[in-house]
C-alpha cells in the first residue's frame, strides 16, 4: 500500500502541474495540516485514495470551508481496512485562537480518545501538525512540540509518527525520517511517500471491510498492534 503524505505547502508538481495519473499509486492520503481546503479536496477528486487530515494552526478557515470529499480525523481513530490512524492536529499554543493547545490541553485531547484507542487495539500511525517535544521540533512557542506526544508513542509503539509544522525552509536543522524507539518519525512537510507491504494489512489485500472479531483476528497473527514487533523491516 502506497501512502502519500503532505503538509504545510502546497506541491506545485501535483498542484500547478498535475498530469493525469499522477495520483493513481496511492490508496491513502494523510494530511497533516495547514494546507488549503481546495488542494485537500483537489487531491481526493483527482484520486482514488481516501484522504484523511488534521488541522494545522493555520487551519482556521476549516471551519467555514471543509475540504471537500476529505475526512477529518481529528481525536479519532480511523481504521482505513486495519491500518489505524489516530489524529491530533494543531499546535503548540503561542496566542489566541482556534487550533492551539496548552500541554495540558492536548492531554486532555488524548485522555478523551483513549477509550476509542483501546478499542482499536492501538494505533499504527499517529498523525499530528506538531513535532514531539525536543524531536524535530523549535526553541519559540510557536514551534515546540508536545511531551505527551512523546509519551504516546512509547506506550503504544506505532509504526508511525507523522507530523508537519516544520519546513524545510527553517534551515539545516530539517529532519524529514528519523527514529523515536520503535517508531519511524516522519516530517511531512510539503510530501512524502511511504510504502507498507500488503502482507502486512490483509484487510487492505483482500479488500475486507473490517470487523471487530477480523481485526482482533489479524492483529494477534500478524502483530500489528505495534507492542511486539520492530517495524523496521516494513519501511
Amino acid at each position: 500500500m502506497k501512502i502519500l503524505l503532505v503538509a504545510d505547502q502546497e506541491n506545485r508538481k501535483i498542484w500547478d502541474y498535475y498530469e493525469p495519473g499522477l495520483l493513481d499509486p496511492y490508496a491513502l492520503i494523510l494530511s497533516a495540516g495547514d494546507l488549503k481546503a481546495h488542494y485537500l479536496s483537489f487531491l481526493a477528486t483527482m484520486s482514488r485514495a481516501e484522504v484523511l487530515y488534521v488541522k494545522g494552526n493555520h487551519d482556521k478557515h476549516y471551519a467555514s470551508e471543509e475540504p471537500e470529499g476529505c475526512i477529518p480525523v481529528d481525536d479519532h481513530v480511523y481504521n482505513f481496512y486495519g491500518l489505524r490512524i489516530l489524529g491530533l492536529g494543531g499546535s503548540f499554543r503561542y496566542g489566541p485562537g482556534p487550533c492551539m493547545y496548552t500541554e495540558a490541553e492536548m492531554r486532555k485531547r488524548i485522555r478523551r480518545v483513549k477509550r476509542e484507542i483501546k478499542k482499536n487495539g492501538g494505533f499504527d500511525i499517529l498523525l499530528t501538525h506538531a513535532p514531539a517535544f525536543g524531536f524535530h521540533d523549535g526553541e519559540d512557542l510557536c514551534h515546540r512540540g508536545f511531551q505527551c506526544f512523546r509519551e504516546l508513542i512509547e506506550e503504544y509503539k506505532p509504526m508511525y509518527f507523522i507530523h508537519g509544522h516544520m519546513h524545510s525552509s527553517y534551515g539545516s536543522g530539517f529532519k524529514r525520517v528519523d527514529r523515536l524507539g520503535e517508531t519511524t518519525v516522519i516530517n511531512a512537510c510539503e510530501k512524502y511517500e511511504i510504502e507498507i507491504p500488503d502482507e502486512s494489512l490483509p484487510l487492505w489485500q483482500n479488500r475486507i471491510k473490517p470487523t471487530s472479531k477480523i481485526l482482533r483476528d489479524l492483529r494477534k497473527k500478524h502483530k500489528l498492534s505495534g507492542k511486539e514487533e520492530n517495524h523496521e523491516k516494513n519501511l
